[in-house]
């Protein structure tokens, strides 16, 4: 199992990504919260609110995750990038195989 980190210009980009995961079987479940960044964009420093989301998969996965953010999401260079997930409560993770789909 792994987590997938992606950082969102809002809750509404978020809640769309997320929606259109969850129809296509490629994550069990998301969570967001709002957060601040501060970061150097084409040479300026940037001080933003945004929403940060971790999505819940199963790693074969990731990439196919990957390429539905890179599609819906606003951003030139969105972050995304993978947690592995060592130790799960093994319900939680059946449940989360049990959610999604190979493609």
């Amino acid at each position: 199992m792994i987590l997938i980190y992606v950082s969102c210009k809002n809750k509404t980009e978020a809640k769309k990504i997320a929606g259109v995961l969850l129809k296509l079987k490629l994550i069990a479940c998301a969570n967001w919260w709002p957060t601040e960044s501060i970061y150097r964009w084409k040479n300026k420093i940037v001080n933003t609110h945004e929403t940060a989301m971790y999505l819940k998969t199963r790693k074969e996965n990731y990439q196919k995750v990957e390429a539905v953010v890179k599609k819906l999401h606003s951003y030139q260079t969105p972050c995304i990038f993978e947690i592995d997930v060592d130790k799960v409560n093994l319900k939680f993770k059946a449940w989360v195989r049990q959610e999604t789909r190979l493609i």
